[in-house]
């Protein structure tokens, strides 16, 4: 689940609409950086590149949020969110070595930016704390999020910051708590599967043809179901590269089924070949309500799924190819 909550908060945030206004400054040095440009974001409806000056600065004035509003601050992968408003003039500095743990702002603005930072450390904290509660019963994983919800709520109110801020992130309290025990009813539902006969498909495949589960019978099977359009399924495909690459000749086969809907299937076929995607290519026949994917009652992606030789389930939500646990579990089991 690494990032998996923290993304879902950047993605609540990002939604908020801007109405823009005045301008806010920004001055970010960052140690160890990157490259010589970095990204200032929000949403699809802004975005800046920042080139580097000659006093080693990233600095910029922009029309900001009239409001307040969430921004992406990012160099190369790495980022971080803020919330800027009309007027903030704000001195940012970090070390890539240590992105999160070294965010420090000063300025018109400081307050607010510290606390997300701080949000930043304490919601992956959590994440890490969290993955041993899906084993946990449902009260007890429902008491774990409350007692979250109620710190979070505890580290804004009263603290005298920006009142736009507050008013945009008490709702994303509630948001998080719905999409984490909405991740957990699948997770318990996944782990039910575990053993049991896997459910058949049978896809268009990206080379001609179609291919079938019953297909690749006597090999391990890894699932990557993902579409076109989702940024966290296609920052998994360099990872994704790296195991099948690793695992090359042995009794394992790799997919990737596309949940992409009819419109997009060109530019399924399209970016599979400009992104020269390995395995085996498949793109399912009626995108999230084809009877593979409802049967493993996939609503969020990417999501993967393991498949042993008899084709019985190993893992209905395995582990990412970015994980350390992938490689574990299968060099376990894939001679």
């Amino acid at each position: 689940m690494k990032k998996t909550f923290i993304l879902f908060f950047v993605a609540i945030l990002s939604g908020f609409a801007q109405n823009t206004s005045n301008t806010v400054s920004l001055n970010v040095k960052i140690a160890n950086r990157f490259s010589d440009t970095i990204t200032v974001s929000s949403g699809r409806t802004f975005k800046q590149k920042v080139g580097i000056n000659k006093n080693g600065v990233f600095q910029t004035t922009f029309e900001a949020s009239k409001d307040g509003g969430f921004y992406r601050l990012n160099d190369g992968n790495e980022g971080t969110t803020l919330f800027l408003k009309n007027g903030y003039d704000l001195t940012v500095t970090l070390d890539t070595k240590d992105f999160d743990e070294t965010l420090v702002y000063k300025g018109k603005g400081a307050n607010e930016n510290n606390y997300l930072a701080q949000k930043a450390l304490s919601d992956e904290k959590f994440e890490m704390e969290l993955e041993p509660l899906f084993d946990a019963d449902e009260a007890t994983f429902k008491a774990a999020l409350s007692k979250k919800k109620a710190n979070d709520i505890s580290m804004i109110d009263g603290k005298g910051f920006d009142q736009s801020l507050v008013t945009m992130l008490r709702p994303s309290f509630e948001q998080e708590e719905k999409f984490l025990l909405e991740y957990y009813t699948q997770k318990v539902a996944a782990k039910k599967m575990e053993g049991i006969a896997s459910p058949t498909f049978e896809y268009e495949n990206h080379k001609g043809g179609k291919t079938k589960l019953e297909d690749l019978k006597d090999k391990y099977v890894y699932i990557d179901v993902w579409a076109t359009w989702c940024g966290p399924c296609l920052a998994e495909i360099p990872h994704l590269k790296k195991v099948e690459e690793k695992y090359h000749g042995k009794n394992i086969e790799f997919i990737s089924i596309s949940v992409d809907v009819e419109k997009d299937y060109e530019k399924w076929k399209k970016m599979v070949t400009s992104k020269e995607l390995g395995g085996i290519q498949l793109f399912a026949d009626k995108n999230w309500t084809s009877d593979f994917i409802k049967a493993f009652g996939i609503n969020s992606i990417p999501r993967f799924i393991l498949i042993d030789p008899n084709g019985k389930v190993v893992k209905a939500d395995a582990p990412r190819p970015s994980s350390v646990s992938l490689v574990e579990l299968l060099d376990g089991l894939v001679k």
